[in-house]
């Protein structure tokens, strides 16, 4: 019988973990999220607090799988979305990645562009809650 465990906590432990925050000294630096299961640290980086602890939490799945190589990291964004700002944002196909990135998206001059997903958690994007209307 083979034993998945590892001295690496699972990704979901590191969800219940309260981070703690290095604010930035200068406007424009990253808020730095860090998230401690001794002796294990993982650190997310973001334009804010929420998106640091986002961004910690998709490093701690990530450094999991480098323990169990079978585990499968999911995108912390769904496949298609529309951000806080009206912006659209597509999930490049798997083939494509390598070579694109992870999401699609129009830039402000109207090029459609692409960018990984570290960078989306850099930036804070954020999905438009959608919420199911109960008067259909």
């Amino acid at each position: 019988m083979f034993d998945d465990r590892s001295a690496y906590p699972h990704p979901d432990e590191f969800k219940v973990v309260r981070p703690e925050y290095s604010d930035p000294e200068d406007e424009g630096d990253d808020v730095i999220a860090i998230i401690e299961i001794a002796p294990f640290k993982v650190l997310g980086y973001s334009a804010t607090r929420p998106g640091a602890r986002r961004a910690a939490l998709y490093e701690a799945a990530k450094k999991y799988r480098s323990y169990h190589p079978g585990y499968r990291v999911t995108s912390p964004f769904p496949s298609e979305f529309e951000d806080e700002d009206g912006q659209t944002w597509k999930r490049v196909p798997s083939g494509q990645r390598d070579a694109l990135g992870d999401y699609l998206f129009t830039d402000a001059d109207g090029e459609e562009d692409s960018t990984d997903l570290e960078q989306m958690l850099l930036w804070d994007v954020r999905p438009v809650p959608v919420f199911e209307d109960d008067d259909e």
